[in-house]
């Protein structure tokens, strides 16, 4: 049965070994290895982005998305691991092309599904089904106050992330995915 205040402490506690990557996502997997006892614990019936562990070392999410919903190209400048409870996320990467950015590949995430994405990693993400899609996502670092980059236009210019921007991105999926 998934707890989250005892997920959080192995991660946590993972996070100080000396691969804290590979340790986080061997916890990270064995959660999402049962994903209907996550997902009792994390409903994911609305878009959100819930905090449920922030320090300078590692900040842990319930990411719901919408139905349907993207996110365009963005960085992290650290380490990410995303496992997957229900729905699916597809995450199309990126790489730096002079001012703009080109397409590299992609990786489509399902429940039980867990990926490690590296600090300099540039991806978007949808989630390509009718219903809500859950996921964990674990950060090395404090994801809310390190400055990182978004590309938005056509062609994609960077652009400073704007927090706020993505908050008030979700409510509105939720606004329209009624």
């Amino acid at each position: 049965m998934f707890d989250t205040e005892t997920f959080v402490a192995e991660c946590v506690r993972a996070g100080t070994e000396a691969q804290p990557r590979l340790a986080i996502k061997e916890v990270l997997a064995r959660a999402v290895a049962d994903p209907s006892s996550v997902a009792r614990s994390l409903p994911p019936d609305r878009a959100e982005i819930v905090r449920l562990h922030v320090s300078p070392e590692l900040t842990i999410l319930k990411v719901a998305w919408a139905p349907h919903m993207s996110f365009g190209p963005h960085d992290h400048r650290m380490w990410a691991a995303i496992g997957i409870y229900s729905g699916a996320e597809d995450n199309s990467f990126y790489r730096r092309a002079g001012d703009s950015l080109s397409t590299s590949g992609g990786r489509s995430l399902r429940p039980c599904d867990v990926a490690l994405l590296g600090d300099d990693t540039i991806h978007a993400v949808t989630n390509p089904t009718a219903a809500f899609a859950g996921a964990i996502h674990i950060y090395g670092g404090d994801f809310f106050a390190t400055p990182r980059s978004e590309w938005r236009g056509q062609p994609y210019r960077e652009q400073a992330y704007d927090v706020r921007r993505t908050l008030e991105y979700f409510e509105r999926a939720n606004r329209t995915s009624v």
